[in-house]
């Protein structure tokens, strides 16, 4: 192992996500040293991976390496590495390939996949947080085609074309839209022996309805809108078997078995490993899904430098409820944990956080998607229009706006999607 390293006022970030991001841009050229840990060199833009995995974008699209959007920053160290442990005695995290000390210690590694003790279906229903998550669902669902174009049998055949998405999030809901219109639009005119009529997508949700977090009325339009994608939305159903062929549903008493050898996990999230070592180390709660249970100032139990931030925080002070993973929450969460950080170095008055609501945005299809505001809550092409450009705009690189206004320009007018690439492994 090699020596910690540690200064005065050393601030290490976990976590190349938003919060991670966002708290050592805003640290930058504040006099402190940084280092960035995270076992992947990239920032990855997770509300797009969906179309990674459908085609639509390529997996540089939207990763931008944390050197390259931190070169120039000589106070910034990256390390690419795991953390095994932490020690807030000594003030040091463990990681395979040696030591780090720290002063403050900000935690944003964000959250797992949750299959609810289930995790046997893991390999048969794969979830989707991760770039290699969504190449192996777009091989998937690419070489489904692919098999079915050549199948005989025809309940064999029907299985293939049988796409089954887990959860009615707004991971659920754009995935589950993304796949209708790869479907019916992309691919209808590229396959001789499919016929389309045979082409089934559900959509399962074990709540009364989807996208749970929004308003009735625009959940209600978003259901609207995907069925005329050809998407069948299922409420009230509880998944309780997955195979490699089948899927088994309780439905308001009724048992279902849907033939599918397509089938999607989003339908839940938990703590990754690092919120169990917190508990341990520091006496941290967690909550059931197994994200830590923060103070006020995202501080951990009775540790005041080290703070968790972004989705692995429960965070439920300003509602009674827990601040909803997405990204303007964990941006907003990071520049607030750097201005902690510079006011207690400083001596100042330590401020206090309020989450601004900036909207939350789901985009269902081609013209669709909504958007809740507050006060004001829209859907339709209006609100399609704002979701293209919010995610513009939180794109990290200058190059990657360009190459994914252009792409989706492209996709548009021609309904081609470029990386529709079957790779091994």
């Amino acid at each position: 192992m090699s020596e910690p390293i540690k200064g005065e006022n050393h601030v290490v970030v976990i976590g190349g996500g938003f919060c991670g991001l966002y708290a050592v841009k805003s640290l930058r050229k504040s006099g402190v040293k940084i280092t960035l840990i995270d076992k992947r060199n990239f920032h990855l833009f997770q509300p797009l991976l969906y179309q990674v995995a459908t085609g639509e974008l390529s997996p540089g699209d939207i990763a931008s390496p944390l050197r390259y959007v931190f070169s120039g920053n000589n106070e910034i160290d990256i390390i690419n590495d795991e953390v095994t442990d932490i020690d807030p005695d000594k003030q040091e995290i463990a990681l395979k390939k040696g030591l780090v000390g720290y002063d403050y210690l900000i935690v944003a590694t964000g959250v797992d996949k949750n299959y609810f003790g289930n995790e046997s279906w893991q390999e048969n229903a794969p979830g989707l947080k991760t770039i290699e998550d969504a190449l192996a669902i777009r091989n998937k669902i690419l070489y489904a085609f692919e098999a079915a174009e050549i199948e005989k049998n025809q309940a064999v055949r029907k299985a293939w074309l049988t796409f089954v998405v887990i959860g009615g999030g707004p991971t659920g809901v754009e995935l589950s839209g993304a796949i209708a219109e790869l479907a019916f639009k992309t691919l209808r005119r590229e396959y001789h022996r499919i016929d389309p009529e045979e082409i089934e997508i559900i959509l399962l949700e074990a709540a009364p309805r989807i996208l749970s977090a929004y308003p009735d009325t625009l959940a209600l339009k978003a259901g609207k809108s995907l069925n005329r994608l050809g998407v069948t939305v299922m409420t009230n159903s509880m998944v309780t078997d997955v195979s490699e062929s089948d899927i088994t549903i309780s439905r308001n008493g009724e048992k279902i078995t849907k033939h599918s050898k397509n089938i999607i996990w989003t339908a839940g999230i938990k703590g990754t490993k690092i919120a169990d070592i917190l508990s341990a180390k520091t006496g941290a709660d967690l909550d059931r899904a197994g994200r830590v249970m923060v103070n006020r100032d995202f501080s951990v139990a009775t540790c005041s430098n080290i703070f968790v931030a972004g989705d692995l925080a429960n965070y439920s002070h300003q509602t009674g409820q827990p601040l909803p993973g997405i990204a303007p929450v964990a941006m907003q969460e990071g520049r607030f944990l750097a201005r902690i950080i510079k006011a207690r170095i400083k001596g100042k008055k330590i401020p206090v956080f309020r989450y601004r609501n900036k909207g939350m945005l789901a985009v269902i299809g081609r013209n669709a998607a909504i958007a809740d505001f507050g006060v004001l809550r829209v859907s339709g092409f209006f609100a399609w229009l704002v979701w293209i450009f919010v995610h513009i705009m939180y794109l990290v690189e200058f190059d990657n706006k360009m190459i994914v206004m252009i792409q989706w320009a492209w996709n548009y007018f021609t309904h081609k999607r470029g990386t529709r690439i079957i790779t091994s492994g």
